[in-house]
C-alpha cells in the first residue's frame, strides 16, 4: 500500500455514562505480542476496574483483528470498539477501554454507544498520521540551476530534508513514489540535463506537528 493511516502517538480519552466511567487508552503496535503486552499493562494499571475490554488490528490490510468483551454482554464492547478503529481507516493499533461501573445498567444499546464513544475520545487525543511511500533522493546542481530546481520543488509535494551549499548544491528530498517520475523529468528538462539525480531508497514518511518522520 502506498498510503497507510496509523497512530503515531497514542492517547487517552474518557467519557461518563450514567456514572460509569469509560477510559480509552490507545497505543500503536507492530505485532500481536505488542498488543498483548499493552493490554496486560492497562489491566494492571486499572486492576480494580470492572472491565478492561480491548480491540486491535494489524497489517497493511488489517489481516489480523482481535477483540474482547471482557465480561460485558457478547458483542457490546469489543466488536463496537473494533468497528471504530476500522471505520477510522487505521492500521496497527490497539485500544483498551476500562470501565468503572457506576451502579446503573446501560443495556445493550447503551453499552455499544459508550464503548464506541470512548474509543473515539481516545483517538481524538492521539496523534494520527498518514504514512506515504516515498523515494528519498539527492539532486546535484550548480548554482545556476538551483533557482529553477527550488521553484520546481516549491510547487511540488516534495519535502526538502537538507540542502548543502559547497562547490555545488546538493539537495536531499522526499517525494511520494507516484510523483517521482514526473518530478525527475521536470528537473532534467529545466536544467537541460545538467542536474544529477541519485535515488537513495524507498521509505515511508509522514509529516507530524510540522516535522518530517521517516519510518
Amino acid at each position: 500500500m502506498d498510503r497507510v493511516k496509523i497512530v503515531y502517538r497514542g492517547g487517552e480519552g474518557e467519557i461518563v455514562e450514567k456514572k460509569s466511567r469509560f477510559i480509552a487508552t490507545v497505543c500503536p503496535i507492530n505485532s500481536e505480542e505488542d498488543a498483548l503486552l499493552f493490554i496486560e499493562k492497562i489491566k494492571k494499571k486499572y486492576w480494580d476496574a470492572r472491565h478492561n475490554c480491548h480491540a486491535f488490528i494489524l497489517g497493511e490490510r488489517n489481516e489480523i483483528s482481535r477483540c474482547s468483551d471482557d465480561g460485558e454482554p457478547s458483542g457490546t464492547a469489543g466488536k463496537p470498539m473494533l468497528d471504530v478503529l476500522l471505520g477510522a481507516g487505521l492500521h496497527n493499533v490497539c485500544v483498551v477501554v476500562t470501565r468503572y461501573f457506576g451502579g446503573t445498567l446501560l443495556g445493550t444499546g447503551g453499552l455499544v454507544r459508550a464503548y464506541s464513544q470512548a474509543v473515539q475520545a481516545g483517538l481524538e487525543n492521539s496523534l494520527i498520521v498518514e504514512k506515504k511511500l516515498c523515494c528519498r533522493m539527492k539532486i546535484y546542481t550548480d548554482y545556476n540551476g538551483i533557482g529553477k530546481i527550488q521553484y520546481i520543488l516549491g510547487k511540488s509535494p516534495a519535502l526538502t530534508l537538507n540542502t548543502d551549499y559547497t562547490e555545488r548544491v546538493v539537495a536531499e528530498i522526499l517525494i511520494e513514489k507516484g510523483n517521482f517520475d514526473g518530478l525527475c523529468k521536470e528537473i532534467v528538462e529545466a536544467t537541460s540535463g545538467k542536474a544529477e539525480l541519485e535515488t537513495l531508497e524507498e521509505c515511508y514518511c509522514a509529516v507530524a506537528e510540522g516535522e518530517v518522520i521517516i519510518f
